[in-house]
């Protein structure tokens, strides 16, 4: 590496959101160049900046702007300097960076997997007719919609901690939280996982990606150290499929993309809001084509669904 590595007189500025989950993950990032690069703790700055997502917490996603709730004050805290790099769940992230930026850094992915959170009963099928089921996620709304239609589902906002308070509070009788989140944060005992089979993922589920600027040389050299190359395999599949069907917090949407020695497989699913239609696919082919079979899935879905499905 020519350029030279951070010192703690001049710390290397990691930006993050600030709810407990983000903060582990921007530690681990921080770990991870640690290690790869033989460098002390105070060699880095983790930089926590609030976002709209987190700071408006009493309406939904889509009633707040949709795209880029949980990253625009962090992008633009790193295009103006402030940050050296950005850390960020995937499934967060709009599959467009503002000019000037550039997503090509990914931590090893964790459990892709939903949990099924409940205090009363151990899966989704044993709750009783007309029960209370929280979740801000359109995609999991959708999903449950389907599968329980007689289920009472209310908006279930916050970070990990407030939503398993909302949950003891008897808000709600059951919730649904991401596994690789819980497996973080030491809580996945108190989750029950669902097989992908009964609901997919979100795109990018359980993936750490890290944004930089373009033009930065060193930390472009500094990320190259710690990508994981699969991880970023399977999210060019997953992100071109979201891509084409310009994917944002308003549309239910999953994906899934596995590797299976030198192809990919990926799965993905559009459901109407109210759960009411569902249309599924998969497609084959080597890794090399990962986006484009995002993209051909996406447009296969669309052309089955037809005008207005998202309605």
């Amino acid at each position: 590496m020519t350029q030279p590595l951070p010192t703690p007189a001049h710390p290397f500025k990691i930006g993050t959101r600030g709810s407990p989950l983000a903060l582990w993950q921007a530690h681990e990032v921080r770990r991870s160049l640690m290690q790869a690069f033989d460098l002390p703790i105070d060699a880095f700055e983790v930089v926590v900046i609030k976002v709209t997502g987190d700071m408006v917490q009493d309406r939904a996603l889509k009633e707040i702007g949709g795209k880029g709730l949980f990253t625009r004050e962090i992008e633009e805290a790193l295009l103006a300097g402030g940050i050296d790099i950005a850390v960020h769940s995937m499934k967060d992230m709009p599959t467009l960076q503002p000019e000037g930026l550039l997503l090509d850094c990914y931590l090893p992915r964790e459990d892709v997997r939903d949990g099924f959170v409940s205090p009363t009963v151990t899966a989704l099928m044993d709750l009783p007719q007309g029960a209370t089921v929280g979740s801000s996620s359109l995609r999991r709304r959708a999903q449950l919609a389907h599968r329980r239609p007689d289920l009472h589902l209310v908006e279930f906002r916050g970070n990990v901690q407030t939503r398993m308070k909302k949950l003891a509070d008897g808000v709600a009788s059951a919730t649904f939280l991401a596994m690789a989140g819980l497996n973080r944060l030491g809580m996945a005992d108190v989750a029950r996982p669902v097989a992908v089979t009964e609901m997919l993922p979100a795109v990018a589920q359980g993936a750490i990606g890290v944004e930089r600027r373009q033009a930065d040389a060193r930390a472009e050299a500094m990320l190259a150290a710690i990508h994981h190359t699969p991880t970023g395999q399977q999210l060019a599949a997953e992100r071109g499929f979201l891509a084409r069907l310009d994917g944002s917090c308003e549309t239910p949407i999953a994906g899934l993309a596995v590797i299976e020695g030198d192809q990919l497989w990926l799965r993905g699913e559009i459901l109407r809001p109210d759960g009411t239609k569902v249309i599924k696919g998969e497609i084959r082919g080597t890794i090399p084509d990962a986006a484009s079979l995002g993209q051909t899935l996406a447009a296969d879905l669309l052309g089955r669904a037809g005008p207005g499905f998202f309605d």
